[in-house]
């Protein structure tokens, strides 16, 4: 008891003296929460799609690619909540953000009986060696690691690798270009992944020109079905 008391004086001694801050609003956080406070989780923009109907996020992707399914958690609008915590996560050195959102997001899709079961890999979309490099983690990893684990799935990184270092989330035509000299995206370790369910996970679905890539790499490998999820999605207009 006298140990758990001190603790908690010396967690609130070290809050006064290096305050945590809400990366949603920059309010200070108080004791119990983490990440975000209270208001801005009550206002996080969930998606609630489900892997059980079809939603916006499977529309995407028709006649694009054979994916089984597809979702993602939260809506990715300018100026928002979500824009500022991804934001963080990718270029704030917030690693501690993916763990946070694939937590979240795992405890409502190991719920989602669809889903449950069939998942065996689940795999990030890779940044490019030079970029992760520099900067240090890829801001998908802790997510899909999260979600992994929820789902009682193997977290692959060393299956998908990405050739160039340049940016996806772009127009199609600009990709197009690109694969018509060269693969943005290669295969390694492929041989456990055969036949089986996998996951593909990023961070921010737009035009879904990243996801579509990747996933038409990864079929390549034999009887693999391919679902996609996302931390968030910008909603169609």
């Amino acid at each position: 008891m006298f140990l758990s008391n001190l603790t908690k004086i010396l967690n609130d001694i070290n809050t006064v003296l290096l305050p945590k801050v809400c990366f949603g609003c920059n309010a200070h956080l108080y004791r119990g929460e983490h990440q975000l406070c209270t208001v801005c989780r009550n206002d996080i923009p969930f998606t609630e799609y489900s892997f059980n109907v079809e939603n916006p996020v499977d529309r995407i992707f028709y006649g694009r690619i054979a994916v089984k399914k597809a979702s993602s958690f939260l809506f990715y609008r300018e100026n928002s909540i979500v824009q500022r915590l991804i934001h963080h996560l990718k270029y704030k050195n917030q690693e501690q953000l993916g763990i946070f959102l694939g937590d979240w997001y795992g405890q409502l899709l190991k719920e989602d009986l669809a889903l449950k079961q069939k998942i065996d890999f689940v795999i990030p979309v890779p940044l490019h060696r030079k970029k992760l490099k520099k900067r240090g983690y890829n801001q998908v990893a802790a997510f899909a690691q999260k979600l992994a684990l929820h789902l009682d799935a193997n977290y692959r990184s060393d299956v998908l690798v990405k050739t160039a270092n340049t940016k996806t989330q772009t127009k199609k035509s600009r990709i197009g270009r690109w694969q018509s000299n060269k693969d943005l995206y290669v295969l390694a370790n492929t041989e456990k992944i055969k036949g089986k369910n996998i996951l593909l996970v990023d961070d921010v679905i737009t035009t879904g020109a990243t996801m579509e890539i990747c996933a038409n790499t990864l079929l390549q490998v034999p009887e693999v079905t391919i679902y996609i999820a996302s931390m968030a999605v910008v909603p169609l207009t």
